[in-house]
């Protein structure tokens, strides 16, 4: 084994961190601070010092996270780490489960349901119960009975909430799934948590055998912890332990993360020993100001002040668009003119926002800009189903031979033309090497039925394509032809398509369990109108009409990696959402989007503000994200449903140090002849 230069890849506080190994260790490491970086030469020291593999266990939260760490490792010591653990929380679980499960009575050939599998248990538990699955929201009662049984919830604190759900008498069927799991022989995703617990505090023996095997703890993203998680670390650990964590950077609150598991950590186990890293590697002085200017107006946080050797930096750049596609084009065009003047690539950028419902004005800038981008956290715009439902059915009227957009919306939503009659008039098509909009022309005019089929069943069939046939024909004369409403926009008549095939109706029938879903798809729906609206008025358009706004559509959802090659192998900008980008860096950031009701998000303003704090710190992990420059955007009014609403800024923004703050201006066109040959003899360099 190579032996480990600390002094020449460590700071103080890291060495600090990465040599104290005996005892309970609190690590608080910053933004950027290099905390994989100490996790992996840790445990390198650990091996260096004779410990041996198999007494460590390394938790973390993700596979990725966990291999990386092994791999680097690996790469330190230069041994093959057959006994060394480095696994998630959940995979460990299932490790000590093969190993004891037949304590609880389970045998050891165990099956893990996966969602599909588990909500189908409860659909069949609330039958054996005499309940009715119809109407019961599957999902919301699953995580009801992942909250019972996780300790979060108890059935005799549940009749005192007014939710309907929790007073919907589910206690039995609850009881019914549990011992559904126990005859299936299946776990859920909770035991592999829930059930070694349970092993522990019922065998003192095990758990000691356990404790002795395992005497080094190490616990990666400690603030991302939940309590049943923390549970199990406590239970196993008995005096080195070591966690690793930021509260600054607690944001997943919502699937049940406790960043009070830190101050937990110090009251169970006297005598820690805490150690800050401060010093930030990633991002100037400037960003690093902003950034801990906003989260000191935290109350319930530790107390730490992340530094950086990177000193001075540009000032931030807060910028006032008038709505939200100027915000999308100003990001663009900054893009755009960072590319020429600076050496970057578009995987440089990242483009930061509190919700995928802000992406769609972005992304239409990016295609008018043809900037090649990546959409993480969420589906593009473009690419979700009710969109290109609607798209589909431009794309028919426009074309009717398009058999590919025509097989999307033939039965969508649902009008009788069911898959055997889809399936006899595509092979009438293929008989005829015919587009199916001509062969279903034929079975409309047949006077006698084209392939073998019941008589009725033919006339019923005949009869639904007839109706569709003659909606695509009435919305092609409507829209290409204007024929009943000349003085309407094509925004307008897309409108009344979405209300003629009554696609509300269809949502709420696919969704009828979860309402917010159907709302929230039509909501995307009436963004789409809106988007149109403001492309057809733009009044740089010269022709806004179908054709050029569906070529204009088909450019956006192109292919990713053509894309991705027409831009010479430059990547593509990251448009994510503010959770998603947690872990990643990138020397320019435009954060999106930041007014008051977006953040902080309203929900956590009408709960009463018991979740601005971690709203905060989702703009503070937003912030951090940035190395070199940072871009924010706020708009002064943007537009929900059909109206356009006045927007303030986010408070947050008055938290940064004004002095950090240049707001953005307008760059003025190059007049100076040597500068313009300097600009185009670098423009030049960029495509030589």
């Amino acid at each position: 084994m190579t032996k480990l230069n600390f002094e020449a890849e460590l700071n103080g506080p890291q060495i600090r961190a990465v040599k104290t190994i005996e005892g309970p260790v609190l690590i608080i490491a910053g933004a950027g601070s290099g905390k994989t970086r100490v996790i992996t030469y840790r445990i390198a020291h650990m091996l260096e010092t004779g410990i041996p593999q198999s007494a460590i266990l390394a938790l973390t939260f993700t596979n990725k996270a966990a291999r990386e760490m092994e791999s680097r490792v690996k790469e330190l010591t230069g041994k093959k780490l057959q006994s060394l653990t480095v696994s998630t929380f959940h995979a460990f679980g299932v490790r000590i489960l093969r190993e004891e499960i037949e304590t609880l009575g389970y045998r050891k050939n165990f099956s893990i349901y996966d969602e599909t599998d588990r909500l189908q248990l409860i659909k069949d538990s609330l039958r054996e119960v005499r309940i009715s699955p119809e109407g019961v929201d599957l999902y919301a009662l699953g995580q009801l009975f992942s909250n019972v049984k996780i300790g979060r919830l108890r059935w005799e604190d549940l009749a005192e909430k007014n939710d309907p759900l929790a007073r919907g008498g589910f206690e039995p069927v609850y009881r019914e799934y549990q011992h559904g799991l126990k005859i299936f022989n299946a776990l859920d995703f909770d035991d592999l948590l829930v059930l070694p617990i349970e092993i522990f505090e019922t065998s003192p023996e095990t758990l000691e055998k356990y404790r002795r095997r395992y005497r080094y703890i190490m616990v990666d993203e400690f603030q991302d912890t939940s309590f049943i998680q923390y549970r199990l670390m406590k239970l196993l650990a008995d005096r080195n332990v070591c966690v690793v964590g930021d509260d600054d950077q607690s944001i997943y609150s919502w699937r049940g993360a406790n960043y009070e598991n830190i101050l937990n950590f110090e009251r169970d186990f006297p005598g820690t020993r805490e150690i800050k890293l401060e010093q930030n590697y990633r991002s100037t002085t400037t960003i690093l100001e902003a950034a801990n200017g906003v989260i000191s107006h935290n109350a319930n946080r530790k107390e730490k002040t992340l530094w950086s050797g990177n000193e001075g930096g540009k000032p931030i750049e807060l910028f006032h668009p008038q709505n939200e596609s100027e915000e999308g084009d100003f990001i663009a065009s900054r893009i755009r003119d960072l590319l020429l003047r600076e050496k970057l690539t578009y995987d440089d950028f990242g483009v930061l926002i509190r919700t995928n419902s802000l992406t769609r004005s972005i992304e239409e800038a990016f295609l008018a800009e043809n900037i090649p981008y990546r959409v993480s956290g969420g589906t593009s715009f473009f690419q979700r189903k009710e969109i290109k439902d609607i798209l589909s059915y431009l794309r028919v009227i426009a074309n009717p031979d398009d058999d590919v957009n025509l097989l999307r919306i033939i039965n969508t939503p649902r009008r009788g033309i069911g898959k055997a009659l889809i399936a006899a008039v595509t092979g009438l098509a293929r008989k005829n090497q015919s587009s199916l909009w001509n062969a279903m022309g034929r079975v409309r005019h047949a006077p006698i039925p084209l392939f073998e089929d019941p008589t009725e069943t033919w006339d019923k069939g005949r009869a639904e394509i007839d109706g569709f046939m003659t909606l695509i024909e009435s919305f092609k004369a409507e829209i290409l032809g204007g024929s009943s409403h000349k003085g309407w926009r094509l925004s307008q008549k897309v409108r009344a398509l979405v209300e003629t095939i009554d696609y509300w109706s269809y949502l709420v029938t696919e969704y009828r369990k979860n309402d917010k879903m159907a709302r929230w798809k039509f909501l995307n729906i009436e963004s789409l109108v809106n988007s149109i609206e403001t492309w057809e008025t733009d009044e740089d358009n010269p022709d806004p009409t179908l054709y050029p706004y569906l070529n204009r559509i088909s450019l956006i959802t192109r292919n990713d990696e053509n894309s991705a090659d027409a831009e010479g192998g430059r990547g593509k900008v990251n448009l994510s959402t503010i959770h998603a980008s947690k872990g990643l860096e990138f020397p320019v950031v435009f954060i999106a989007g930041a007014e008051a009701g977006i953040i902080p998000h309203e929900r956590s303003l009408e709960e009463g503000g018991g979740d601005v704090e971690e709203e905060r710190r989702l703009f503070y992990v937003a912030i951090t994200r940035a190395r070199d420059k940072l871009f924010i955007s706020s708009c002064l009014k943007r537009r929900r449903l059909q109206n356009t609403v006045d927007c303030a800024p986010s408070p947050f923004l008055a938290e940064i140090p004004p002095h950090l703050i240049a707001y953005h201006e307008e760059e003025k066109p190059v007049e100076d002849l040597e500068e313009a040959e300097k600009f185009f003899a670098l423009l030049k360099s960029k495509f030589t």
